[in-house]
């Protein structure tokens, strides 16, 4: 069954008509529905075209937050094997809206790291909504040095609305655990390769995409606080989202003009969400570019290269 979005109610009708009259015509053989359906359908399609050509920022939120997106465990079990999942801090606890661990990318042993929301409301509660806490951020720097250690290119996939701003989170060091990780992505000697799958909330994310290339998915979005936040900061009104969001440049396009982010990904018409198989491949593809551009770097140069992309930021934009 199809989740739909807020703007998508028109769509929701004309695809739900569709199928009643399918479903009519699967109850009595003798009614001929096929020729009504197929021009709903279409006009359907024409109708999705039309909303996904000009999404408005707030509008690319609400589709990169969409829950049938898919998320961090769909994209390890479809394009990684041998996957050998690690867990824990070595001082705390496991953190599970983080998960990670050695794998293989085609040929290529790597470490991959990222955010898990999960995708129904056990697996939700479980994964913390992907918001990570402390010791999800010290797994991911273990994980980084073991990988730097080995020589293991490291992939991550970001997908959280932020780090975890609970009582307990702070208590145990949160802003000093995101500011570790971040620092340790710009120390590493290997490949970082970091893919903006759905959301990339703050601090949160960027101690996972401090990377040598940042790609994003068409409808994802990147920003220092969500639309809600900034909004309720700027206008004490958590209903201005909609501008908020258009101030923030948080889009892929956006964000690739200014030089934050290297690369988008398409999706597929409607989004991730509409076809799954079609945007992990995608993203499998894009990857496999990303560590063929780094092949053959040294250590130095990688870490050289990672850190003058952030001493660089924002100059596209300045020039402009």
């Amino acid at each position: 069954m199809t989740n739909y979005l807020d703007f998508e109610r028109p769509l929701a009708e004309i695809e739900g008509k569709a199928e009643e009259l399918r479903a009519m015509a699967r109850q009595n053989e003798e009614m001929d529905v096929e020729e009504e359906a197929a021009a709903l359908d279409k006009k359907a399609s024409e109708m999705l075209a039309e909303l996904y050509k000009t999404l408005t920022p707030w509008r690319k939120c609400q589709v990169a937050r969409h829950p049938d997106r898919p998320h961090c465990q769909d994209y390890i079990d479809a394009l990684f094997t041998e996957y050998t999942p690690l867990a824990g801090d070595r001082n705390f606890a496991d953190d599970h809206a983080v998960m990670g661990g050695l794998a293989r990318f085609g040929d290529t042993p790597v470490m991959v790291i990222g955010h898990e929301k999960g995708n129904d409301t056990k697996s939700r509660i479980d994964r913390n909504f992907g918001m990570a806490r402390p010791e999800g951020y010290r797994k991911a720097v273990r994980l980084m040095e073991m990988a730097d250690k080995f020589g293991l290119p490291v992939i991550t996939l970001v997908d959280t609305p932020g780090a975890y701003p609970g009582k307990g989170a702070e208590e145990r060091g949160q802003s000093e655990a995101i500011a570790r990780s971040t620092e340790k992505c710009l120390q590493i000697g290997v490949p970082l390769i970091s893919v903006i799958v759905g959301e990339g909330g703050s601090g949160g994310a960027v101690a996972f995409a401090t990377a040598n290339r940042v790609a994003m998915m068409e409808h994802s979005v990147y920003s220092v606080i969500t639309p809600e936040g900034c909004a309720s900061i700027l206008w004490k009104n958590a209903d201005k989202m909609r501008e908020a969001a258009e101030a923030l440049r948080l889009t892929a396009q956006d964000l690739t003009k200014l030089g934050v982010t290297d690369r988008v990904i398409d999706e597929p018409l409607g989004g991730a969400h509409r076809d799954a198989g079609a945007s992990i491949k995608a993203v499998g593809e894009h990857i496999q570019s990303m560590l063929d551009e780094l092949a053959g770097q040294s250590p130095e140069q990688l870490v050289k290269d990672r850190r003058q992309k952030f001493l660089d930021m924002g100059s596209k934009g300045l020039a402009a």
